[in-house]
């Protein structure tokens, strides 16, 4: 009678907390929708931070070849997921990329560790408004190994803005990279995003993105490069049958090409694999 009593005992916790367990996410779920039903539907550019709140893990491969010719690969440039645990808010966890070098003195190693956290300040949906303004502040964490990442750990407050008009929509970023230390090395260079998004049928955006950069302080103080960069993402694509999923797939692709005298590198292939949830 004793292990029957257990036994039953048992059964009654453990559905207990699977009953917990689907309420948590059920409602997690809810939340996160009304949230992002509030803000415009674009496709997140692959490097002008989304404007808006996502919740997606993902995974970018970037390709860069300098002026000498030597090329370098990072495996995982923005790997890891976002998260929209409260409304209005997101928090983002980066796991730290491998990065190869075809220069011979150049060791193979991982790079640095990142955070980050959005506060969306206002928005309005295609029906109110269709626009975004966020706060975001990234925060980077020297895990790099044989110099594959940065010798201090760094702020990054950013400033975000979007606006729509029909199918086509305007995001920019502007933010800087604040060291916490070794500054006359490092500098606080600018960082300044615009992407040019339309959306062409159902899963097609194609994009041009400028990606400009202000160095102020360490090596190259005083100087700037601007990359141009076509690019086509492909997304959301249902992932399950149900009508209202939150699940999907998203790729994309684009190539920056330098455009302005002085760049730290010729021009750089960018892919990226995203999953919604």
């Amino acid at each position: 009678m004793a292990r029957r009593i257990a036994l039953l005992l048992c059964v009654l916790l453990s559905a207990s907390v699977l009953r917990a367990q689907d309420n948590f996410f059920e409602k997690w779920e809810a939340r996160t929708s009304a949230t992002q039903a509030k803000q415009p539907a674009w496709s997140p550019p692959l490097i002008t931070i989304f404007n808006g709140l996502i919740q997606v893990a993902r995974t970018d491969f970037t390709r860069q070849i300098t002026p000498t010719r030597t090329t370098t690969w990072n495996y995982g440039t923005s790997k890891g997921v976002n998260l929209i645990p409260w409304a209005n808010t997101e928090i983002d966890i980066n796991l730290p990329p491998f990065l190869t070098h075809s220069a011979p003195t150049t060791i193979d190693g991982a790079g640095d560790m990142s955070f980050a956290v959005k506060y969306r300040i206002a928005t309005g949906n295609a029906e109110h408004g269709n626009y975004a303004i966020s706060m975001c502040l990234p925060i980077s964490i020297p895990t790099g190994s044989y110099k594959n990442g940065s010798t201090n750990a760094s702020l990054s407050p950013t400033f975000e803005t979007g606006k729509g008009f029909g199918r086509f929509n305007l995001q920019n970023t502007i933010g800087a990279t604040l060291p916490t230390g070794n500054t006359v090395k490092l500098g606080r260079p600018i960082v300044w995003n615009t992407s040019a998004q339309y959306h062409l049928g159902r899963y097609f955006w194609p994009a041009m993105e400028s990606n400009a950069t202000f160095f102020h302080g360490g090596p190259n103080d005083g100087k700037s490069q601007e990359f141009l960069m076509p690019e086509l993402l492909l997304g959301k694509i249902p992932v399950r049958r149900e009508q209202h999923t939150r699940m999907g797939l998203s790729i994309g692709a684009g190539e920056q090409i330098a455009t302005s005298k002085f760049h730290t590198y010729n021009h750089a292939l960018i892919f990226t694999s995203r999953f919604l949830f």
